[in-house]
């Protein structure tokens, strides 16, 4: 089977960022199939037309089309739009015989849907956030006429699509809204690198060494995007209420973002930057394996908003998949997780004092840390490993192929 997979900011795991659509794709290829992944390359060239490489069997099409998470939401809606105009002229050209096209952001869907027409095969489309939804809660879409138009695509996308594979069940929910068969969802969480992360060559011990202010010393961390609704400045507020609780507990945030330097700045405020609480630039998703397998405690954040709580955070599940504990300061089915397995703490996102309090209790428990993180590695392995998914997605796209040709 030949898999056209449209995903406009696809990783490898030598780049920063998620690399589910890596680690599914190449998956695929092991099984036999060819793979042919559409997608943009953000850094600088002095070119603008698409070049190829092959990355772990993967044959990649790269278009470059800058991009940054510092750039306002006008100027990323330009580079969606970029590609989605070129991708659709280049899909169309490569003969496959199905069409995998995930999000974010939904204007993938276009040249999805074009080639889908053209070469005459079906189409799946992933959903990894519920666009528009969330930059309508968060305010990013505030005018009718956008809002109009981007749940017209939202709808566009679905109904055009032979099959949707939603990444949490409150997404699956959120495309039934639209008026979309649940028959006609496929909830696949994102997935644990359990491989990855228990590599015997990372050692955390050399990390810890290779930083005065930790050493031995408890370690919590944040690693991923510092956008606007991640709201990784309550992380800031909870190292500032630890200093009186627990001075030694370190705080690292791993990434880059369009709120890197309010964090920094509150950060600076409050007295906690390179006191009890460091920023490190975005890195690759080998050395955040590292990070996470030294930490004894990694956490996912976002602002207070419910539209959050649908969300399938790659960070979570990078760990359970280095067996670590989870601080989490939002609810829905990640809370339920939490609570259900016994795998880390569910804070609420106002209240900085009484999480500092809740983190400072699991840190001084050796044997409550121990158990949250055997049990967080068991459901990571268990649960959402990744080649148990791949198949599960591997499946949807078969059935789809099968049933065309009946």
């Amino acid at each position: 089977m030949k898999i056209l997979y449209l995903h406009q900011y696809f990783n490898t795991p030598d780049m920063p960022g998620g690399t589910r659509s890596f680690e599914m794709a190449r998956r695929f290829v092991e099984r036999g199939h060819t793979v042919e992944m559409i997608t943009s390359y953000r850094d600088p060239l002095e070119t603008n037309e698409w070049f190829e490489t092959n990355e772990a069997g993967i044959n990649v099409h790269w278009l470059p089309v800058a991009y940054s998470n510092h750039y306002s939401f006008l100027k990323r809606l330009r580079a969606f739009f970029r590609f989605a105009l070129k991708a659709s002229t280049r899909a169309a050209t490569l003969n496959g015989d199905v069409i995998f096209a995930t999000s974010t952001p939904l204007t993938i869907a276009l040249p999805a849907v074009y080639a889908k027409k053209r070469l005459n095969v079906p189409m799946i489309f992933e959903v990894r956030d519920l666009w528009p939804e969330l930059p309508i809660a968060i305010g990013a879409l505030k005018r009718k006429p956008e809002i109009v138009a981007a749940k017209w695509l939202e709808r566009f996308a679905y109904d055009k699509s032979d099959h949707v594979v939603a990444l949490s069940p409150g997404m699956k929910d959120g495309v039934c809204r639209t008026g979309y068969s649940p028959k006609s969802v496929t909830v696949i969480p994102n997935s644990c690198d359990v491989d990855l992360f228990n590599d015997p060559e990372l050692d955390g011990e050399k990390f810890r060494a290779s930083y005065d202010w930790l050493g031995k010393r408890p370690l919590v961390v944040y690693t991923g995007t510092l956008g606007h609704i991640n709201g990784v400045d309550f992380l800031v507020d909870v190292a500032n209420q630890m200093l009186e609780i627990n001075a030694e507990v370190r705080f690292l945030i791993v990434g880059d973002g369009v709120e890197l330097e309010k964090v920094r700045n509150r950060a600076i405020e409050t007295g906690t930057l390179n006191m009890n609480l460091f920023i490190k630039p975005q890195v690759t998703k080998k050395e955040i394996a590292t990070i996470i397998k030294t930490a004894d405690v990694a956490t996912s954040l976002f602002v207070d908003l419910k539209e959050m709580w649908a969300n399938s955070a790659n960070k979570f599940f990078d760990a359970l998949a280095a067996g670590k504990p989870v601080m989490i300061n939002y609810g829905g089915w990640q809370a339920d997780l939490i609570k259900n397995n016994q795998i880390g703490i569910v804070v609420k996102p106002n209240e900085p004092k009484k999480a500092a309090i809740q983190l400072s209790q699991l840190l001084s428990n050796e044997k409550r840390l121990l158990q949250y993180s055997e049990a967080s590695y068991e459901l990571g392995r268990s649960q959402f490993n990744r080649d148990k998914l791949a198949e599960n997605l591997l499946k949807v796209l078969e059935d789809a192929v099968n049933y065309e040709k009946i």
